[in-house]
């Protein structure tokens, strides 16, 4: 219970903290919302399964909220600099301004005007004067409010701070446990024994990704039918499996000019990524230039491959569940100055996830299989 009260208490944080553009709120309102059923799940978890299960989904749900709070504060800041900066642009102008109604005094009233042409330069006067006060008032009003907009925004900025501060704690402590929960569950199924000296073997004799693809049947030992249900009725509706933005698309060349038949997905630092199917893993660990790799097969001559991992879970033979983590982006936030940055387009730090789908002989876009966004 002192569990969900914990998480449940971040969870209106989150949504507290969220700027005021109403995607990022209701984005933020979704992820309290999962973060508190989550949070409900954990406490009912009776085995080590169902206890990865609600972890995954508590992580999830923090990175949907601090997604939706850095976007938010991402767009107060763009906001309070273009004001600042027009602000700073009508310093005479405002000055001009003060000083006109200064001189005005509380009541511009026309009878308060004196002219040296007597009643009839008068009336003419408090005319024009009575014609260009409105005006006046209205520009008064609009920096007014201009002012106002900026103090507002340096406030909202300053308390999302401390709870994006709070937020980012809360998500490395269910990281945590959610670490310690996969090193706990021994209920997975296994479909297959890896055998270390032949895996060694095809890891030092391949030098391309698919090389070591084709090979990976010869490095299972014991191996099990699959019996895990088809999912072509599912190509181009599957997740993504990590919260992001697709930089590069099958075939585009990076800044190297090197172009992938796999794509590029901008996660934040220490985000989870989980299989987007039931899958079994045929490999877990690094390969080649590619950093640590997980390669899931969800159906036979189907392999989806993501590279990149800081971290990775689960071992070649496991049948994973829909939904599962199998690794945690690289990266991490400072701990004294979490907020994402504004400067020029406002982008914050990312990691790149690269995601390769093989289909047969050969690979595929793997836009075909998941829903892009």
């Amino acid at each position: 219970m002192k569990r969900r009260t914990r998480y449940a208490g971040l969870a209106f944080a989150l949504w507290a903290g969220a700027a005021s553009a109403q995607d990022q709120a209701d984005a933020a309102r979704q992820a309290a919302r999962a973060l508190e059923d989550a949070s409900v799940q954990l406490d009912r978890a009776d085995s080590s399964r169902d206890r990865v299960r609600a972890l995954t989904r508590t992580v999830q749900a923090y990175e949907a909220g601090l997604a939706a709070m850095r976007d938010g504060l991402r767009e107060a800041a763009i906001r309070e600099t273009e004001l600042s900066r027009k602000l700073q642009s009508q310093e005479a102008e405002i000055a001009r301004l003060l000083g006109v109604l200064s001189s005005m005094g509380g009541k511009a009233a026309p009878s308060a005007m004196l002219h040296p042409q007597g009643p009839v330069g008068a009336a003419r006067a408090g005319m024009m004067l009575a014609s260009v006060t409105p005006g006046l008032a209205a520009e008064a009003r609009r920096l007014q409010g201009d002012l106002t907009e900026v103090t507002n925004l340096r406030t909202l900025q300053q308390s999302a701070a401390e709870t994006l501060r709070e937020g980012l704690s809360g998500v490395q402590r269910a990281r945590t446990e959610l670490s310690q929960a996969i090193a706990d569950r021994t209920d997975l199924p296994m479909r297959f024994t890896e055998d270390p000296v032949r895996a060694a073997i095809l890891i030092s004799s391949t030098e391309t990704l698919e090389g070591f693809a084709s090979g990976l049947s010869e490095i299972a030992g014991d191996e099990k039918l699959n019996n895990l249900p088809p999912i072509d009725d599912r190509k181009g509706a599957l997740e993504l499996p990590v919260q992001g933005q697709i930089l590069r698309r099958a075939g585009e060349a990076d800044a190297a000019g090197v172009a992938r038949p796999g794509i590029v997905i901008a996660a934040q630092p220490e985000a989870l990524v989980t299989t987007p199917t039931a899958a079994t893993v045929r490999y877990a660990g690094p390969l080649l230039d590619y950093g640590l790799v997980t390669i899931l097969e969800p159906q036979p001559d189907l392999l989806f491959v993501l590279a990149g991992l800081q971290v990775i879970y689960g071992e070649a033979g496991q049948v994973l569940p829909e939904g599962s983590p199998v690794g945690l982006m690289g990266g991490g936030y400072d701990g004294d100055n979490p907020s994402p940055s504004v400067e020029g387009a406002g982008a914050g730090r990312t990691e790149t996830l690269y995601i390769e789908v093989r289909q047969g002989d050969g690979p595929v876009d793997p836009l075909t299989w998941f829903a892009g966004r």
